[in-house]
């Protein structure tokens, strides 16, 4: 059987205080702190979920690009079958290292199991889906640098054997406050705007 053609839809890049989705700044704050940015963030697109400010930075950063790419495709009325497929180069590290904090001294001995939830990197698929219903697929990935052809590869195969209808994947490294987030929408419906463009070319634009 020969694959059928798929196509990227939509992509979202945030990295150095900025949100840019399909090309376009949307959002840009002043230098700051990933944590103060997020939040300006989730208020600029008045986004309603409060559990937003109980994640770690890892989940926040993959959350956001997956609100703007998903939300104007989800829907409660009927399943949505998408498929998450995410990778990065430093696991849940950021959260770890302040989780070991927290137990290391063994005067102030308090380990926080708030902080011990987000000790693995695929919560944020967990959070995503959660937060827009869904229930196929996810996967997430460790790589020394973003593998955009595996990603493309997988997410291929998710649609051409009908797993998903579509699929959000991409890649979402934060650690030490250095972050930055890649995520685009593929599916098997017709798109000529991205015709010649991949993951790859959209990722490294």
């Amino acid at each position: 059987m020969t694959p059928k053609k798929t196509y990227i839809h939509d992509y979202c890049t945030i990295e150095n205080n900025e949100i840019v989705l399909n090309g376009t700044s949307i959002f840009k704050a002043e230098p700051t702190t990933f944590g103060d940015f997020s939040k300006q963030a989730y208020r600029n697109f008045d986004i309603q979920y409060p559990k937003f400010f109980k994640m770690d930075a890892l989940s926040k950063l993959a959350f956001l690009g997956a609100e703007l790419l998903l939300s104007p495709i989800t829907s409660s009325e009927k399943e949505n079958n998408i498929a998450l497929i995410l990778a990065n180069n430093s696991s849940s590290l950021d959260t770890d290292v302040k989780y070991q904090e927290s137990i290391s001294d063994k005067e102030n001995y308090f380990p926080s199991p708030a902080v011990f939830v987000y000790t693995l990197p695929n919560i944020c698929l967990g959070e995503i889906s959660i937060r827009h219903q869904l229930k196929s697929e996810n996967s997430f990935f460790i790589f020394d640098a973003f593998n955009t052809e595996f990603m493309s590869h997988y997410a291929n195969i998710l649609l051409d054997s009908d797993k998903a209808d579509s699929v959000l994947c991409g890649w979402v490294e934060f650690f030490d406050d250095n972050y930055k987030a890649f995520l685009c929408t593929i599916s098997k419906e017709e798109n000529t705007k991205y015709k010649n463009q991949t993951i790859k070319t959209l990722y490294n634009k």
